[in-house]
């Protein structure tokens, strides 16, 4: 029998209007699918809940597209009555008064909760190794050599597997875009604002997007469509009118100028990803778009990793200066107060934390400020300043999301290079900027599969989702999952 979740959004409505399933079904064969899940992809499964939602749910809503369709959650977003530890020990046993809006939304729309998933440690790194439960592994390689990406690795294996078809993760440098790009994804980052981040556990919020994974860019604006907009709990979510994307979203692109920026793609040395990429240009001049090659100052790209860190990490030292073993954590026995918070945090965090915090102390002493956290603020600035220049000649900017396949976990890289320092952090402008940005699955190399990306001006998630579903009917990359047969 077919597993369910490899269903998209929109054909598992289908059949539930169709009455070929109910969401009963669906859920106690996602459940049992998810209990045999080998890639680590959950903090934990919600069997009771989910089951108990989807058996009250027996009259289809024909207008509702997310009607008992199963979904897993990254775990840094509240879920009230449930536990939520972002993947750290520090926060092992906590347990939300609140929801975050995103999951309030989903339920209003009864979306039905099936998991929690696992992310790199507070959501701090790209690599799916630092959470309290290990490495997440990739779907595609069931010898689990390579890595999915993170720090959304949970919530990217959950739909890469096929086992729901859809996720939430956040997108605070490239956690969606990047491990889509690793999975065979569809991975969506709107525009800074659109989508509340009311119980998100905040990271870095100049930087923190709410961002989703899914197999097809319809089914991505289907999710926009229902998270997107303002949240009086959120200051910083926007006021803009959201639009229909569903309905705005043809896949016509007639007319549009896209940028291709020269600097990136020189950087990127996998010969497979550059051929593949090329053939979309192709494609996208040939659906009567106008595609340039556009020269980015290199110093600058350059800067975009170096300017992220000192950035988030500061962001990232304020924001979680309360999990301190005495307002949050594990309460630990000690004379003073310096040193309860000194056992639980050396005992609560990984190293890779413990060395982000140290980062972003170190940057923000009053004697380092001007040198560090200052001069990484003016430097975003210029970034920023060059890519809106860019995007007032252009709508769209395409580029590869990564400048390689999926990693091996041993794998070295050079983090002086240009593939490194250029190819492979360029994602990291959309976050600079808050500018919608979409991954596709475009190619694949040795069974692995790899991603190009649009991003777009401010509120313009119309077009970045129109060229997404272009491209994704002229390559027929739509609804991918790992075959266990692979």
């Amino acid at each position: 029998m077919k597993k369910f979740g490899v269903l998209t959004i929109e054909e598992l409505h289908r059949a539930y209007v169709d009455k070929l399933l109910t969401p009963l079904d669906v859920v106690r064969q996602v459940i049992e699918l998810m209990k045999q899940d080998d890639n680590n992809a959950f903090e934990m499964i919600l069997e009771k809940q989910a089951i108990e939602e989807a058996s009250k749910l027996t009259v289809v809503e024909e207008d509702n597209l997310l009607w008992g369709v199963p979904y897993v959650l990254k775990d840094n977003f509240s879920t009230v009555g449930i536990e939520t530890s972002g993947s750290s020990n520090i926060l092992n046993g906590y347990v939300p008064i609140y929801s975050s809006e995103v999951y309030q939304r989903l339920q209003n729309k009864k979306a039905i909760l099936v998991g929690k998933a696992t992310l790199d440690e507070l959501a701090m790194g790209g690599t799916g190794t630092t959470g309290r439960k290990g490495k997440t592994y990739n779907p595609y390689d069931p010898s689990h050599r390579h890595m999915i990406g993170g720090s959304s690795c949970g919530s990217a294996a959950s739909v890469a597997s096929g086992l729901v078809p859809f996720s939430l993760g956040s997108d605070t440098g490239d956690s969606v875009r990047k491990p889509a790009s690793y999975s065979g994804l569809v991975g969506f980052k709107p525009t800074w604002g659109r989508i509340s981040r009311y119980g998100l556990f905040p990271f870095a919020p100049s930087l923190d997007h709410v961002a989703y994974f899914t197999r097809s860019v319809k089914d991505a604006a289907t999710l926009l469509n229902v998270l997107a907009g303002r949240d009086d709990k959120d200051s910083t979510s926007s006021t803009v009118e959201v639009k229909d994307y569903r309905k705005l979203v043809k896949g016509n692109i007639k007319g549009y100028k896209i940028a291709v920026i020269k600097e990136i793609i020189d950087s990127i040395d996998q010969e497979a990803i550059k051929l593949a990429f090329l053939k979309t240009i192709e494609s996208l001049k040939a659906m009567g778009a106008i595609v340039n090659f556009v020269s980015f100052d290199e110093q600058l790209l350059r800067a975009i990793y170096p300017t992220y860190i000192v950035i988030s990490c500061a962001e990232a030292t304020s924001n979680n200066a309360n999990l301190d073993g005495i307002k949050f954590g594990p309460r630990f026995e000690g004379d003073t107060y310096e040193e309860v918070m000194e056992k639980a945090r050396t005992k609560g965090f990984s190293e890779l934390i413990r060395r982000r915090f140290v980062i972003g102390s170190y940057s923000l002493l009053r004697e380092n400020q001007d040198e560090l956290f200052l001069r990484a603020q003016k430097c975003r600035r210029l970034i920023v300043n060059k890519l809106n220049e860019l995007l007032s000649n252009y709508d769209l900017i395409y580029l590869p999301a990564a400048p390689t396949t999926a990693p091996l976990f041993d794998a070295a890289s050079d983090k002086l290079s240009n593939e490194y320092l250029i190819a492979d952090n360029h994602l990291v402008l959309a976050n600079f900027a808050g500018l919608p940005s979409l991954t596709i699955p475009i190619g694949f190399d040795s069974l692995l599969p790899f991603g190009g990306n649009f991003t777009g001006r401010a509120f313009e998630e119309d077009k970045v989702l129109n060229a997404g579903l272009a491209l994704e009917q002229e390559t027929g990359f739509y609804n991918l999952y790992a075959k266990e047969e692979r």
